[in-house]
């Protein structure tokens, strides 16, 4: 019966945080350029728009991941899109609802902080199970972005290169 309930209740938030060694506004630049989405979201197979005018709130687009055997499609929703100060949009798959806020802090002229704010809200058995079993895994995929990206955009280093 107590699993019963939690799992009814599975909604799951936690933050992520990193420092990336580059001005605000050149963070943002490249955040902010769909085409860099690829050396820094891994498995990422291909984007496409699907209704508004990119980066504007209220647009959607399809995200379509390969990871392992498993294929994964994502539809983003732009909620709030004020860079260079914040950006919040929502990410929905089968079973899964996904709310992102992201702030941007400058720390100095060099350096600006990234915190990521993810809530998860689960559809399905299956969906609330992984999510109550397994909320490390979310976290550590949420970070394995975040570092992803301060490599890509300090050195350049794409997760394309990587095997």
């Amino acid at each position: 019966m107590y699993l019963a309930k939690q799992l009814n209740d599975q909604t799951m938030k936690y933050s992520c945080e990193i420092t990336i060694n580059l001005p605000r506004e050149e963070v943002i630049k490249k955040l902010d350029n769909p085409e860099n989405m690829k050396h820094w979201q891994r498995g990422l197979v291909a984007y496409k728009t699907l209704n508004g005018s990119p980066g504007t709130e209220g647009a959607t687009m399809e995200l379509e991941y390969k990871m392992g055997k498993r294929d994964m499609v994502l539809i983003e929703t732009i909620l709030k899109n004020q860079f260079p100060k914040e950006f919040h949009a929502t990410y929905d798959a089968k079973g899964v609802h996904n709310i992102q806020r992201n702030y941007f802090k400058k720390i100095d002229d060099n350096s600006t902080k990234w915190i990521s704010e993810s809530e998860f809200q689960f559809q399905g058995f299956a969906m609330k199970l992984m999510g109550w079993v397994m909320p490390g895994a979310f976290k550590k995929q949420s970070m394995k972005y975040l570092t992803d990206f301060k490599n890509f955009a300090e050195h350049g280093t794409s997760v394309q290169e990587v095997k």
